[in-house]
């Protein structure tokens, strides 16, 4: 029958509908679109196209001058910024009741690699290491701008994800707030820690070893599984054994294993379900607390397999048709 499990970590519910469940291979698309260029002449994140996008904030190039070809990863300005770094932080009253405020902030592109066609999931190592090392030159930089609360790194893959262009990205955007549903997360977290006196995204590391059923992957400083809870088929986590709040807090040596972890997590992702869509999201501690105790940074995927509809929409509580068990086991599979 079908099975209600909660989240530990943010205490929401999802429903495994076990009864119109879905094997994992049946999720894996029919086919792939036609494959893309390694260059296209009016994508703006193609070298030689440099004038197409605002002046970079980052680059990482063999020499010649900013804003020309010769980097093999690119930061810049998005074009069409939710936010903007000029403004006010000061929140005003409309009508009595309606509040509102300058749409201050910081919203980046991260241009992942100069091929138009070569997405993480088919890079080398060493250019995912890359990427990840701006991430965190780049959290680091905005970090110290005390009018930004929180920064979060995310990427959409493919049209279902919401990504508007083709050549790999990810984003960047820092705020001036921590938005209520992020803040529900961390109350949670903090309320753990109230009660237990552990962080709870510890403690899902060490109950998920002592299991291991929903285990992905493990490497000497990182554990990759499929949540106990999982929202969507598929979903996957990839966290630090070590307890850090802060994204910022890795280090060069971390970031680059981080990065072999991600890019063989993606692959896996790519070679088992045929190049699914798929957003993720690095989860981290507001700035004022990167030196708390009671959250754990880490990367959520959610390959975007199945649609929310009405009633997600509606009460917020999730259907998953696969459960995480079997998505894990058909995971490792690949790899063995």
């Amino acid at each position: 029958m079908p099975e209600l499990r909660q989240d530990p970590a943010t205490k929401q519910w999802v429903i495994m509908a076990t009864e119109r469940a879905k094997r994992p291979h049946d999720f894996k698309k029919p086919s792939q679109p036609e494959p893309l260029p390694a260059h296209k002449a009016d994508c703006p994140f193609c070298p030689g196209n440099e004038k197409m996008t605002p002046p970079e904030t980052l680059a990482y190039r063999q020499g010649g001058p900013p804003n020309s070809p010769g980097w093999w990863v690119r930061v810049v300005p998005n074009k069409f910024s939710a936010l903007v770094p000029e403004g006010s932080l000061t929140r005003r009253e409309e009508e009595g009741l309606f509040r509102k405020m300058d749409g201050v902030g910081q919203h980046e592109v991260i241009i992942e690699t100069p091929h138009h066609n070569q997405g993480l999931a088919l890079m080398e190592d060493k250019q995912v290491e890359e990427v990840l090392l701006a991430y965190r030159e780049r959290y680091l930089t905005l970090r110290e701008n005390p009018r930004f609360k929180l920064i979060i790194i995310f990427k959409n893959h493919g049209l279902a994800a919401g990504t508007s262009l083709d050549h790999p990205h990810s984003q960047l955007v820092a705020t001036p707030i921590v938005p209520l549903n992020i803040r529900h997360r961390f109350e949670k977290a903090a309320g753990h820690l109230d009660d237990d006196g552990t962080c709870v995204y510890c403690d899902i590391i060490r109950e998920g070893l002592r299991v291991r059923q929903r285990i992905v992957m493990e490497t000497e400083r990182f554990v990759i599984f499929h949540p106990f809870a999982s929202r969507a088929p598929f979903e996957t986590w990839i966290l630090p054994k070590e307890h850090q709040a802060s994204f910022g807090s890795i280090s060069m040596n971390d970031a680059k294993e981080f990065a072999k972890v991600l890019k063989t997590t993606l692959f896996q992702l790519y070679q088992g379900l045929n190049n699914p869509a798929y957003n993720y999201i690095v989860h981290t501690a507001p700035i004022k607390d990167e030196h708390e105790d009671y959250f754990h940074w880490h990367l959520q995927i959610l390959p975007r397999l199945v649609t929310p509809a009405g009633f997600e929409l509606g009460t917020g509580i999730f259907i998953n048709t696969a459960l995480p068990e079997e998505t894990a086991a058909f995971i490792r599979n690949l790899s063995a």
